[in-house]
């Protein structure tokens, strides 16, 4: 029988990550509590976001915890959030014991292991019952500017040496992690095939606000934040000022190098199920990541294979994951070549069978899959 799971994760309504879809998955075959960020880094409170994430914070926890599909319920646990204080650790240590041990008591779980998809959790790992502890690292924390950078590097360094197991979703990722934790493990992405091969469909309708858009449209879906090029995507738009460039997410840095451009378009965010309708309507993705940020060679872009998996053509900078599929995609080294590829990306997008053959390229790549893997390194550390 499999085991139920507690786990600290991102917060729930925030963009899919792969958080979202490893726990989905896992929810199909056990009970999953997902517990919603207990801070990686202390609140601005001259910041009206992390003001407002408090006071959300607090109503969800009075609220309880919400199923929200299968086994899987989201609960907000109230914490101190002083992520490097040793005094605010011990007192968390304390809530979070007994805030868990009375959530599962309310879900009827008994045995669990303990996941965690943050760095700053190590402090709890060994303290509240759990028969196992998984690290799911999706990035180098270490490297955000919003972060202590220093501070969070040793916090996620004594977290790894606790752990059973741990996965990271690239090659150079799991290369650091392995220094501190021999069960390290590279788990790439996966993808719901399923969900996004939908934009094949012919009866699949384009939203009203990109039909509405002149075509060729060039698509990005993402939060948009400071690891995009902005000055690559305008000079694209520049250079083809009769194509349509549009982008999906939250805005969370100045995007004022292109939000002034006329065919430029920054639509907002969309809910995650409206996504495969929108790549229907594009006639190229682009991963337009900044080349010189050093967080690159630690990502793995989970829109690459769900881009693949709609059957559009993908133009990308030489984010080294997205190297490894250059036989899939197309790779640019420089501005020039970005915009040049673009061209073949769009007269490839005419062709419905080259979409079919791209999309069916990604049929073996599913979460599903990754989850098969992730189970059975799980399973011989408990040997």
């Amino acid at each position: 029988m499999a085991t139920d799971i507690v786990a600290f994760c991102k917060d729930w309504h925030e963009d899919h990550t792969a958080n979202h879809h490893v726990m989905r998955e896992l929810a199909k075959t056990r009970k999953v509590l997902w517990l919603n960020s207990v801070a990686t880094r202390a609140p601005n409170l001259s910041s009206g976001r992390d003001m407002k994430k408090i006071v959300r914070k607090v109503r969800e926890f009075t609220r309880g915890p919400v199923h929200m599909e299968t086994n899987l319920w989201v609960f907000s646990p109230l914490v101190l959030p002083l992520p490097h204080n040793p005094a605010a650790q011990a007192i968390n240590r304390q809530l979070l014991r007994a805030t868990i041990r009375a959530m599962r008591l309310r879900l009827g779980i008994r045995e669990f292991d303990l996941w965690t998809f943050l760095p700053s959790t190590g402090d709890y790992i060994g303290t509240l019952g759990e028969r196992k502890s998984i690290y799911y690292c999706t990035d180098e924390w270490s490297m955000f500017s919003n972060m202590d950078q220093n501070r969070m590097a040793d916090t996620e360094q004594r977290q790894l040496r606790k752990l059973d197991c741990v996965f990271a979703i690239n090659h150079a990722l799991a290369d650091n992690k392995r220094k501190y934790a021999a069960n390290t493990y590279v788990s790439p992405h996966g993808v719901d095939h399923a969900k996004f091969a939908r934009a094949l469909d012919d009866d699949l309708a384009i939203p009203a606000d990109l039909a509405a858009l002149p075509g060729p449209r060039i698509g990005f879906y993402g939060t948009v934040q400071d690891w995009i090029d902005f000055d690559l995507i305008a000079a694209a738009a520049r250079a083809r000022p009769t194509w349509s460039f549009v982008l999906l997410g939250q805005v969370l840095t100045d995007a004022s190098k292109i939000s002034n451009l006329p065919n430029v378009h920054l639509l907002g965010r969309k809910p995650h199920n409206d996504l495969p309708a929108y790549c229907k309507g594009f006639d190229a993705g682009i991963i337009p990541y900044r080349i010189d940020d050093k967080r690159m060679e630690f990502v793995n872009p989970v829109k690459l294979r769900e881009y693949l998996s709609t059957g559009i053509s993908v133009v990308s900078t030489a984010v080294p994951e997205v190297v490894r599929y250059a036989n899939l995609c197309h790779v640019a080294n420089s501005t020039e070549e970005f915009i040049k590829l673009l061209d073949v990306a769009v007269a490839e997008g005419a062709s419905k069978s080259a979409r079919q053959a791209r999309s069916a390229t990604m049929r073996d790549e599913t979460w599903a899959a990754r989850i098969r893997f992730v189970e059975e390194k799980i399973e011989a550390a408990r040997k």
